[in-house]
C-alpha cells in the first residue's frame, strides 16, 4: 500500500480496500456470543479496552495466532479488559476450533454477510484490533505480527499497573510475522 494511501487512511479516509488503522474510530456492534451472551462493544469499552481478533477455522495462520491470543487473555484477563474472537464461521465450527484451540475467550459470529468484518474493512484474517475505552483502535494487526502481540501486552501490562509478562518463551521459536 502506498504511503499516501497509508496515510488517508490515518487520517480517517475509508477507501474499503484496508482494515481499520491505528488511531481510527472503531465502528460499534452487537452480537451474541457462542454462549448466548449479548456483546455491544460500546458496553465492553465503557469497562476498559477490548482486543477483537476476527477469524476463519480453516485459516493456518489463525490458527497459529490463537494459542498466542490465547496467552495473552489468561495473563491480562480482568474485569476491565474484554476479549472477543470473531468468527466469519457457523457456530460448531468456531466452537471446534476454540476447542481445539484452547481459546476460552469469547466468540461471537459475523452474519453471513460479515455485516462486523466489513465495518472493519477486512482484507485478510486473522486481524487483531486493540481498542482504547474511548473507542479509538491502538493497535491493528493483519496476519500475525509478534511485535503488535507485544504491544498489546505492554498495554494490558501498564492498564493493570503490572509487570509484562513475556508473550512468548524464549524456548520458543516464533518468527516476527506471518502474513494471515
Amino acid at each position: 500500500m502506498s504511503i499516501f494511501r497509508r496515510l488517508r487512511r490515518w487520517l480517517g479516509a475509508h477507501d474499503g480496500m484496508t482494515h481499520l488503522v491505528a488511531g481510527n474510530p472503531a465502528p460499534n456492534f452487537s452480537l451474541k456470543s457462542l454462549d448466548g451472551k449479548e456483546f455491544l462493544l460500546a458496553d465492553s469499552l465503557r469497562k476498559g479496552p477490548v482486543v477483537l481478533a476476527f477469524f476463519k477455522v480453516s485459516c493456518p495462520v489463525c490458527k497459529f495466532t490463537f494459542p498466542f491470543l490465547e496467552r495473552l487473555f489468561r495473563r491480562y484477563k480482568s474485569d476491565n479488559v474484554t476479549f472477543l474472537g470473531l468468527s466469519q464461521d457457523n457456530p460448531n465450527s468456531s466452537r471446534d476450533f476454540a476447542n481445539d484451540f484452547g481459546v476460552s475467550f469469547p466468540i461471537a459470529i459475523d452474519d453471513s454477510d460479515y455485516t462486523v468484518s466489513n465495518a472493519y474493512g477486512l482484507t485478510m484474517v486473522p486481524t487483531v484490533f486493540f481498542i482504547e475505552p474511548g473507542g479509538r483502535v491502538q493497535v491493528s494487526s493483519m496476519g500475525f505480527i509478534k511485535a503488535d502481540l507485544e504491544s498489546i501486552a505492554d498495554s494490558l501490562a501498564d492498564r493493570q499497573n503490572i509487570t509484562r509478562t513475556p508473550v512468548f518463551l524464549k524456548t520458543e521459536s516464533v518468527p516476527a510475522a506471518k502474513p494471515g
